[in-house]
């Protein structure tokens, strides 16, 4: 099993927005080969803090997405974000395999 998280800070007062924008998503991912979960997850602590998490059954399998056009995609609505402060944050990428469980 492979995970993804893409951690990013936003504005405090943003955080409930961006929230929002993730409840929306397009959900291009989830048809994908291999992909197990999603979930977007809330710093209890630093509550701007906010993770994406990608659970995948492979490396593999995650590499075929982010090469995708449907990858291209979403990022792209990201882009057309109407706040251009949130349109302009770049999450902090970090890729885990799982070796126990």
């Amino acid at each position: 099993m492979y995970i993804v998280h893409s951690i990013v800070e936003v504005p405090a007062d943003k955080a409930e927005e961006v929230i929002g924008i993730y409840r929306k998503r397009s959900r291009l991912v989830d048809k994908w080969e291999g992909f197990r979960a999603f979930q977007l997850l809330q710093n209890e602590n630093k509550p701007e803090e906010l993770t994406v998490q990608m659970t995948w059954d492979s490396k593999e399998h995650y590499m075929a997405w982010v090469t995708s056009n449907d990858f291209k995609r979403v990022h792209e609505l990201e882009k057309e974000y109407p706040d251009q402060e949130l349109a302009g944050i770049v999450p902090k990428v970090r890729k885990y395999k799982v070796v126990a469980e």
